[in-house]
């Protein structure tokens, strides 16, 4: 029987990196808080690379406006690029079309 996946909000999250960040090792907090210290190490990454955005929950990205930019032009393009196969079958139904009544 599998065990139901524990889930901490992000309060939690913040005073375990607190806590490191006060001067306590990762082990001893993670050793405290009943966590794998790969866990700890993981919240404190995140902490340093976003700051007060970190720990957005249930797997939302955390993206930089760079990022979000990339990500907008992207759906763009493929967008674009499903539009114009479109429309390129279409015109390649079309003429074909065109051949059987040309008169020939």
């Amino acid at each position: 029987m599998k065990r139901a996946r524990r889930e901490f909000d992000k309060e939690f999250k913040q005073m375990a990196v607190n806590l490191c960040l006060s001067g306590k090792s990762t082990r001893e907090v993670a050793d405290e808080l009943g966590l794998r210290t790969e866990l700890v190490t993981r919240w404190k990454r995140e902490y340093n690379e976003y700051k007060e955005g970190s720990f957005s929950g249930h797997g939302n990205q955390n993206l930089t406006s760079e990022q979000k930019e990339i990500a907008r032009l992207k759906r763009e393009l493929r967008e674009a690029q499903l539009e114009r196969d479109i429309l390129k079958k279409a015109v390649s139904i079309f003429s074909k079309g065109d051949n059987k009544y040309s008169g020939s």
